[in-house]
């Protein structure tokens, strides 16, 4: 299982950004400075709201701000929200 895990993040590293909405805990760990709490937070938030309809939305979770969201954003992405 740990050996598919880091074949996934070093996928998503080398081939393009981080998708919040349709990202595993795993791939949300992938993001710099993304710990296991984060990770369960972006996951129960997109749970609660559906997804999220852009990165920015990540502010209104605890532990992400301004900063960690500017170092991240070229990283992440935000597809395919319908709400």
């Amino acid at each position: 299982m740990k050996l598919f895990s880091l074949l996934i993040i070093g996928a998503v590293l080398c081939f393009g950004a981080v998708d919040i909405n349709k990202a595993d805990k795993d791939e949300l760990m992938s993001i710099n400075g993304v710990g296991e709490a984060k990770a369960n937070a972006i996951l129960e938030y997109r749970k609660a709201n559906e997804c999220f309809k852009s990165v920015d939305e990540l502010k209104e979770i605890k532990g992400f701000g301004d900063k960690m969201l500017e170092k991240n954003r070229s990283s992440i992405t935000a597809e395919g929200c319908k709400k």
